[in-house]
């Protein structure tokens, strides 16, 4: 059977309006300007609003990229949602989208690899697309990384915030199309970043909430290593897949977390920070949705034309990694 190759045929994005400086966090915990930007390149994040949840930041989302292109909630046939600040642990967030959308009787489900979310999402859905089981699929990632921010945690509560950005997905009936893409994961490291209760490990009670628990920890030293030598490996990987080397990307999408991590890896491979997209300075690291977000702000800014080689490279919680390159 000769697979259908997968295309994405828009994009949209959505950031919260409220916008929280590095000024701001000065007066919250003992750090500085100076000192977040040297260590994270992030001058500013956006902090979602006491009522919006992950769907509502996805909704907003997925409105744009339906639009994009010209799809309806009707001729969707599948949602898959990235993200690990769902609604509620059950239903799916993606269900939840399905209902505000009224994409009535679809497959919906979440997927949970923390900040590889959206690459995860993006291969997933392209093999329903290359079967040809499914035509149209809805992917998203949406992040609300406030709620689970310790804000008394100077080490994590300057990274994080929150958006979403989400693709349509179709098959693809000219050169646009996903060329190679690689996933993979490193369980050894899944002590490095996490949510340590709320799940079936350490349910929620007097004791894990006392202790802070349900907030993100996280060994950045050891993090960082781990993450410049699999974002090295995954572009290396992608790229022989695809049998193109790094001369030929016009536009390498990195994931947002850290500006000393992307310079790192853009050094190893020989790969260009002209032709790296950069927006960590005012969104900060949103987790899965920070690819998705990064795309479609390099669409709607032109930066992105036909013909261009984009290459996306991501490691996130668990670890998981990820890389993908496409042809738009």
């Amino acid at each position: 059977m000769k697979l259908i190759e997968t295309q994405i045929t828009g994009t949209g994005s959505y950031v919260p309006r409220r916008i929280l400086t590095n000024a701001d966090l000065e007066n919250m915990v003992d750090t500085s300007d100076e000192w977040i930007r040297a260590r994270t390149g992030i001058k500013e994040r956006r902090i979602a609003d006491k009522n919006e949840a992950a769907s509502d930041l996805a909704y907003k989302a997925s409105i744009k990229a339906m639009e994009a292109a010209k799809v309806t909630s009707e001729e969707l046939d599948m949602i898959i949602v990235a993200t690990i600040t769902p609604d509620m642990i059950f239903p799916a967030t993606a269900c939840i989208l399905q209902e505000k959308l009224g994409a009535r009787k679809i497959v919906g489900f979440d997927l949970e690899a923390a900040c590889s979310g959206f690459l995860y999402a993006l291969s997933i859905g392209s093999q329903f697309i290359a079967t040809g089981m499914y035509n149209t699929i809805l992917i998203v990632a949406a992040e609300t990384l406030s709620r689970i921010t310790d804000w008394k945690d100077r080490n994590t509560c300057v990274l994080f915030a929150d958006g979403a950005g989400a693709a349509i997905l179709r098959p693809s009936h000219g050169s646009s199309r996903i060329i190679s893409s690689y996933l993979g994961a490193d369980g050894s490291g899944a002590d490095l970043v996490k949510v340590p209760a709320g799940g079936s490990r350490l349910p929620a009670s007097i004791e894990t909430v006392k202790n802070r628990q349900h907030y993100m920890k996280m060994k950045g030293n050891e993090l960082f290593k781990k993450a410049v030598k699999m974002m090295a490996q995954t572009i290396e990987i992608s790229l022989d897949k695809g049998n193109l080397t790094t001369n030929d990307i016009n536009l390498f999408i990195p994931h947002q977390a850290n500006i000393r991590i992307i310079k790192a890896v853009t050094k190893r491979v020989g790969l260009s920070m002209d032709k790296t997209w950069i927006n960590l300075d005012r969104y900060g690291n949103l987790s899965a949705a920070s690819i998705a977000v990064a795309l479609d702000e390099a669409i709607r800014k032109k930066r992105i034309k036909r013909g261009d080689k984009i290459l996306f490279t991501t490691f996130g919680g668990g670890i998981t990694c990820g890389s993908i390159l496409l042809e738009w």
